[in-house]
C-alpha cells in the first residue's frame, strides 16, 4: 500500500463530467488499496472571476480580503469532488486550509508555507477516506485566510506531500508530462520519462509551464518523487526525481524559451568602482528582477555599457528608476521587448565539453545574432531578437539530438 497525494489543475476540473473524470482516477488508486489525499485548484476561470470582482468592488483593495474571496474557488472544487466520490460510494471528505491546519505567513496574495499539521488528516488516511485538499490557500497566525500566489496548488500538492510522508505527488495537467521543448514550436519534441528537480527547476523557470517553479524547488528540498500526467489521457507521464535516479543523464535534456523578457541597455556610464552597485541596487529596492546581465567597457576605460534583461511588464518602472536615480549618470537609455531567452538544460553539460560551442554555432550557421549570454552549471541562456524565436528553439533540438521520430 503506498500513500499518494494526487493534485489537479483548473482544466482537469472546469465543469462537473471532468470533476466525475478525477473521481475514477481517484478510485482506481483507492481501489488498488493506496491511502489518497486530493489537492484541487478551483474550476479553469474562477479565479480571474473572483480576482475580477474584487478589483471592482474595490481597486486599492485589502489583501486580506482578496484572499478570504479568491480562496472560494478552491472551497467549491473540494466539496464538489468529495460529493461526487461519496455518490461512488468512496468515503471522502474535504479539506479547506484551516482545517489541516496549513500555516502560513501574514503575506497575504504570495503567503509561504511554515507549517503544516497533517495529524488529523493522516488518521482519516488510516481509516481509508479521501482526503481532499483545497489548494492555494491556509492560514496565518491571526487566523486569517491566506493565498500561495498564483499556481499555488502545486506548491500546496508537494507541501502536502511531504508532510504525509507520500510516496508520490502525482501533478495533473493538461499536457501527457515534460517534454524535450514545446511540442507546439517543434513537432518532433519528446516527452522524457524522467527528469531530474534541477532541470525541471531551470525548465520552469525559464518559461516551461507544466509545473510552478516553487513547487519544483519544494520538492528537491524534501526529496518528493513527483509525477507530471495528464488528466485526459492514459499514457506515462514524466517523474521529477533526485539526480541518483536517473543512471543515463542526457548531455542536454530540454530546451526551454522565455519571451516575456525585455532588455535594458544603459550607454556611457562613467565606469568607476561601485557602479554596477549603484545601478542595480535601487531595482532591487523596486522589487524588479534583473536576470541577465553583460557589461562593455570602452577603450580608453572610461565609460563602460551595461545591459540587463528584466520581465516585460517592468521596463518602464525600472527606466523611471535609473532615470530618477542621482548617482547614476549614463548617456542614454534604450530599452527592447522584441527579445526572446533561449536556453539549453541538462545535467549532463557537468562533465560534457562543448555545448556553448555547438549552441553559438548552431545560431549563427541560422544568421541569429546572441545579443547576451548567461550561463550556469547546467544552463546556457542566450538573448535573441523574437522573430527567430521558433528557427532557434527547432535549430537547437535538432543539433543537440533531442528530436523523436
Amino acid at each position: 500500500m503506498s500513500r499518494i497525494v494526487m493534485k489537479f489543475g483548473g482544466t482537469s476540473v472546469a465543469d462537473l463530467e471532468r470533476i466525475r473524470n478525477v473521481a475514477r482516477r481517484v478510485k482506481k488508486e483507492v481501489d488498488a488499496g493506496n491511502q489518497v489525499a486530493v489537492v484541487v485548484s478551483a474550476m479553469a476561470g474562477t479565479t480571474d472571476q473572483l480576482v475580477g470582482w474584487v478589483e471592482e468592488a474595490s481597486p486599492l483593495h485589502d489583501a486580506r480580503e482578496y484572499d478570504t474571496v479568491v480562496a472560494a474557488g478552491e472551497q467549491i472544487t473540494s466539496g464538489l469532488l468529495a460529493l461526487t466520490l461519496q455518490n461512488m460510494g468512496i468515503p471522502a471528505r474535504s479539506w479547506l486550509g484551516w482545517q489541516v491546519p496549513f500555516k502560513t505567513d501574514d503575506v497575504h496574495g504570495a503567503a509561504r508555507i511554515k507549517e503544516i499539521d497533517t495529524t488529523n488528516m493522516r488518521e482519516r488516511l488510516e481509516e481509508n477516506v479521501v482526503c481532499v485538499m483545497a489548494g492555494f490557500q491556509g492560514i496565518a497566525d491571526d487566523n486569517r485566510i491566506t493565498t500561495l500566489g498564483r499556481g499555488g496548488s502545486d506548491t500546496s500538492a508537494v507541501a502536502l506531500a511531504a508532510a504525509l510522508d507520500a510516496d508520490r505527488c502525482d501533478i495533473y495537467t493538461d499536457v501527457e508530462g515534460v517534454f524535450t521543448t514545446d511540442p507546439r514550436i517543434v513537432p518532433k519534441a519528446r516527452k522524457l520519462d524522467k527528469i531530474t528537480y534541477e532541470e525541471m527547476l531551470e525548465m520552469a523557470s525559464l518559461g516551461a509551464k507544466v509545473l510552478q517553479t516553487r513547487s519544483v524547488a519544494m520538492a528537491m528540498n524534501h526529496g518528493v518523487r513527483v509525477q507530471v500526467l495528464s488528466s485526459f489521457t492514459d499514457t506515462p507521464g514524466t517523474l521529477v526525481v533526485d539526480e541518483d535516479e536517473i543512471v543515463e543523464k542526457q548531455v542536454v535534456s530540454g530546451i526551454a524559451y522565455a519571451n516575456n523578457e525585455a532588455r535594458i541597455t544603459l550607454v556611457g556610464v562613467d565606469n568607476t568602482p561601485g557602479i554596477a552597485g549603484d545601478v542595480f541596487s535601487p531595482l532591487a529596492e523596486g522589487n524588479i528582477n534583473v536576470d541577465m546581465i553583460i557589461q562593455n567597457e570602452s577603450e580608453d576605460g572610461l565609460k563602460t555599457d551595461i545591459t540587463f534583461t528584466v520581465p516585460q511588464g517592468d521596463v518602464e518602472k525600472a527606466s523611471k528608476i535609473l532615470e530618477d536615480a542621482g548617482n547614476v549618470k549614463f548617456e542614454k537609455l534604450i530599452s527592447d521587448n522584441n527579445v526572446v531567452k533561449i536556453s539549453v538544460i541538462g545535467v549532463g553539460m557537468r562533465s560534457h565539453a562543448g555545448v556553448a560551442a555547438t549552441m553559438f554555432q548552431t545560431l549563427a550557421d541560422k544568421g541569429i545574432n546572441i545579443q547576451v549570454i548567461a550561463t550556469s552549471e547546467i544552463k546556457i541562456s542566450v538573448l535573441v531578437d523574437s522573430e527567430y524565436t521558433e528557427l532557434a528553439v527547432r535549430a537547437l533540438h535538432t543539433a543537440y539530438g533531442l528530436d523523436g521520430e
